[in-house]
């Protein structure tokens, strides 16, 4: 089991950037896939970003692409979210995961660990 803690949320205006760390423990981090998730009132989580094993080995959902970047410091263990040209539409709790395996994925069920959420508010 891994300990995940999100932190770097807060409020932006429209077009601003921020950066959402998460700090992992308990498991050797650099051995598992690990994502971003969000999370809007009154909808259902959805996939933000994956990272895998390997350089480049990245994946994002069509509504972040360009905009977002997911990295990690594996001498820090601390997967990191850069969110540039933020929009309102982005506005949710941003949640990191740790995979069950070392691959990419898109579905929550592929990922036995969670962090508890960072606010993201983005204003117009």
């Amino acid at each position: 089991q891994v300990q995940l803690v999100e932190s770097g949320g807060g409020l932006v205006q429209a077009g601003g950037s921020l950066r959402l760390s998460c700090a992992a423990s308990g498991r050797t981090f650099n051995r598992y896939g690990m994502g971003w998730f969000r999370q809007a009132p009154g909808k259902e989580r959805e996939f933000v970003a994956a990272i895998g094993l390997g350089v480049g080995n990245t994946d994002y959902a069509d509504s972040v692409k360009g905009r977002f970047t997911i990295s990690r410091d594996i001498g820090k263990n601390t997967l990191y979210l850069q969110m540039n040209s933020l929009k309102p539409e982005d506005t949710a709790v941003y949640y990191c995961a740790a995979a069950q395996d070392y691959g990419i994925h898109r579905t929550s069920y592929e990922y036995g660990s969670w962090g508890q959420g960072t606010q993201v508010t983005v204003s117009s």
